[in-house]
């Protein structure tokens, strides 16, 4: 069974700065590509960013590239998606995701997380 630990999100004012973390078991999390998507109210899911665990490869959505930096910790257990000059669109439902394969979490992820949310006041 696979299963998330999340922290982090809440609220903050526009300009403002929050992260959110992500700890995955029940996978070879070393083997797998990692990362958020997020759904604002009435709208799609969206990927945000994801880190393919292996080598390191990265990609972001263009609205949060400059802003948002996905990275692994140093107990190379946990993912981390800090996030910077936030703004009232960055308001939404953060899920953590994770995918075999790196093209597959662009696709549709396998295993998401409950979510967790997070608010920018303007």
């Amino acid at each position: 069974e696979v299963q998330f630990v999340e922290s982090g999100g809440g609220l903050v004012q526009t300009g403002g700065s929050l992260r959110v973390s992500c700890a995955a078991s029940g996978i070879p999390f070393r083997t797998y590509t990692i990362g958020w998507f997020r759904q604002a109210p009435g709208k799609e899911h969206e990927g945000v960013a994801c880190l393919e665990i292996s080598d390191g490869r990265t990609n972001y959505t263009d609205s949060v590239k400059g802003r948002f930096t996905i990275s692994i910790g140093n107990d190379k257990k946990t993912v981390t998606l800090q996030m910077n000059d936030l703004k009232p669109e960055d308001t939404a439902d953060y899920y953590c995701t994770a995918d075999p394969t790196f093209w597959g979490w662009h696709l549709y992820p396998s295993f998401w997380s409950k979510g967790t949310q997070v608010t920018v006041s303007s």
